[in-house]
């Protein structure tokens, strides 16, 4: 999957899980004082990703080491989803 089409799944997600309420954007932060999402709200924004990778046809695992605490931005949580992709 190139980084164009998931950055749209990532920010389509995003946005599904906030209500539409509030600006998603490639900068939008995940987290930290900046972000509109709690923890919660990310889990289940990866958790939608999962089933969103299962119908790709890869397995997206965001319980990695390095974990959500590397999913700072819709950019980078869309190039770690990406990236999966194509392994």
């Amino acid at each position: 999957m190139d980084i164009k089409k998931s950055k749209e799944l990532v920010i389509s997600t995003i946005s599904e899980v906030l209500k539409n309420k509030g600006e998603v954007s490639e900068d939008t932060h995940l987290i930290g004082e900046k972000s509109q999402l709690d923890s919660m709200n990310l889990v289940e924004i990866c958790l939608i990703l999962e089933d969103l990778a299962d119908e790709h046809g890869f397995e997206f695992n965001w319980t990695f080491e390095a974990g959500m605490s590397k999913f700072r931005s819709v950019t980078t949580l869309a190039e770690e989803f990406a990236s999966q992709s194509e392994t």
